[in-house]
């Protein structure tokens, strides 16, 4: 497979790059306007590089795009690839509004392309497992979740070389869009389950960006459970490996929780019922975005392209994370639960 990566002014496609190697995924060129990230991205990995996408597309043949682009550049230069018979691995959340996710999926299935955006804590095998224990019944009927995720300071973003992540305009939001659609697709893809309505409230600390820096939501699923989010920009760099990360489930006979060490090689999944149970996961050490889950990931998205297997995630699940975001900065908006 042959890779074309869009976009370089993001934390993400560097750390992808050890993925791609270890699949024999060849990345054959890069597209990016910034001069200076181009020249030292090609340098390090003997790529071509091109200022733009249309560029690169008349120059270099490839079989898949992955496009790391500012959220509301995303639908176009997908559109475009899709029209070439590329399939597309689009960052997440794929776009900067639900609207703009929605073009992603219309462009793909009008080309007959293969479409995934970046949900890969689906892949992890503790996630597996949560899944399994609340698929069993293993606590019984599921009432009530949590999740909170704190990813860095604000900083991590200048840092990054992707300041737009702060600017609205181009990101969509704040942490909620950025971080939160995490969490939403792996409660919707955990419960088998729709969220229904929502309420939502959004804080904010700095001066400098017009995003806030956290937001809060409550998300009733069809099926009655209520999920609270914490999802935020604002955990100090010195907690354990730069984040604060935490999933919950309460059901009718116990509860289910679990601290993900995000790129760690230790997880441990605690089920508290009747008797107690606490499951260690020693996870291999895998170089790139994400770790193993992140591998596991893209391979399932190559295998899909080349084997016709299903979708990890789909393009599908991209739009619904995006429709919950939107429901919940229209709640903080008018101080009301809002109904998807």
């Amino acid at each position: 497979m042959k890779i074309g990566i869009i976009g370089l002014g993001h934390l993400h496609p560097r750390s992808y790059m050890p993925h791609f190697q270890a699949l024999a995924a060849e990345v054959v060129a890069v597209a990016e306007k910034d001069a200076g990230l181009r020249a030292a991205f090609c340098t390090d990995f003997k790529l071509q590089g091109f200022a733009d996408v249309d560029e690169m597309l008349k120059s270099v043949k490839f079989d898949v795009a992955a496009i790391f682009l500012p959220h509301v550049d995303c639908p176009a230069a997908a559109a475009k690839c899709a029209a070439r018979g590329i399939h597309l691995m689009v960052e997440k959340p794929m776009a900067a509004s639900a609207a703009g996710a929605a073009e992603i999926l219309k462009s793909a299935q009008q080309a007959g392309v293969k479409l995934t955006t970046g949900y890969a804590w689906r892949l992890h095998p503790v996630a597996g497992e949560f899944k399994r224990l609340i698929q069993t019944g293993v606590i019984g009927d599921v009432v009530g979740g949590e999740g909170r995720c704190a990813a860095g300071r604000l900083t991590r973003y200048i840092e990054g070389h992707s300041p737009w992540i702060l600017q609205k305009a181009l990101s969509g939001g704040g942490p909620m869009y950025n971080l939160g659609v995490h969490w939403i697709d792996l409660f919707r893809w955990m419960l088998e389950d729709e969220v229904a309505e929502v309420s939502g409230r959004n804080v904010k600390v700095n001066t400098q960006y017009d995003v806030e820096d956290n937001s809060f939501a409550h998300l009733k699923f069809t099926k009655g459970t209520v999920v609270a989010l914490d999802i935020s920009y604002t955990v100090p760099d010195s907690f354990p490996y730069g984040r604060d990360l935490y999933l919950s489930v309460r059901g009718t006979k116990g509860v289910i929780s679990w601290a993900p060490a995000f790129e760690g090689q230790r997880d441990t999944l605690f089920v508290c019922i009747d008797k107690p149970e606490q499951k260690e996961y020693e996870l291999p050490p895998t170089p790139g975005y994400c770790g193993i889950m992140g591998r596991t990931y893209i391979k399932a998205f190559l295998d899909a392209v080349t084997q016709n297997t299903p979708l990890p995630i789909t393009g599908e699940d991209g739009v619904a994370a995006l429709q919950v975001v939107e429901a919940i900065y229209k709640a903080d908006k008018e101080k009301r639960w809002v109904t998807l």
